[in-house]
C-alpha cells in the first residue's frame, strides 16, 4: 500500500478492526518514511450474477436500480432507512449465495417482494402491482386478500415450529 502523503511503498499496519457489520476490515496504517497515519478499508470483491430479463436480455446486476425500485415502493411509508438497508443487504446476500452466474429477474423480483412484505404491506402491494402488471382493480383486490390471509411477521414469530430445528 502506497502512502497517500509521500507515495512511499513501506507502510505498517497499526490496528485492524471489523467494520460494516463484518463486511469490511478497517486498518490503521503508518508510513515508515514520513510517519503519517491513514486508514484503509478492505472488502472482498464478489462478482454478482447477471440478471436475465423477461425478454431474454442479460445485464449486470445494478444495485442502484434495485434500490430505486424499493425506494419507489416505500415512498412516503413509515419505514426507516436502516430497515430498508438491511432488506437490500439480505437480497444482495441471496444473490451472492446463490452461486449462479446468471439469475432470472423473476426470481430477484420474488425476493424483493418477500422483503417488502416483511417491511410494509402497502409498499409490497405497490411493488407487486408493477412487477406483476396488474391490469385492473380486481388484481389489486385478489393480492390484498391473499396478503390478509397470510400470517404477519409478528404472528410467524409467535408460532411454535412443528418440526425440529435442523
Amino acid at each position: 500500500m502506497y502512502c497517500p502523503f509521500c507515495r512511499a511503498q513501506d507502510t505498517k499496519v497499526i490496528d485492524s478492526r471489523l467494520a460494516s457489520e463484518g463486511a469490511q476490515v478497517r486498518r490503521r496504517r503508518e508510513c515508515l518514511a514520513c510517519g503519517e497515519r491513514f486508514t484503509t478499508f478492505e472488502s472482498a470483491e464478489l462478482v454478482m450474477p447477471r440478471i436475465i430479463k423477461s425478454n431474454g436480455a442479460r445485464e449486470p446486476f445494478d444495485e442502484k436500480k434495485l434500490a430505486a425500485g424499493v425506494m419507489r415502493a416505500l415512498e412516503k411509508r413509515p419505514v426507516d432507512s436502516d430497515s430498508m438497508d438491511a432488506a437490500m443487504s439480505r437480497i444482495q446476500h441471496r444473490l451472492r449465495a446463490s452461486g449462479e452466474r446468471e439469475l432470472p429477474s423473476r426470481l430477484l423480483g420474488e425476493w424483493v417482494m418477500h422483503e417488502l412484505r416483511e417491511l410494509d404491506q402497502v409498499a409490497y402491494v405497490r411493488f407487486a402491482s408493477v412487477y406483476r402488471s396488474f391490469e385492473d382493480v380486481r388484481a389489486f383486490q385478489e393480492e390484498i386478500e391473499r396478503l390478509e390471509s397470510e400470517p404477519t411477521a409478528e404472528e410467524k414469530k409467535d408460532q411454535i415450529s412443528l418440526l425440529p430445528d435442523e
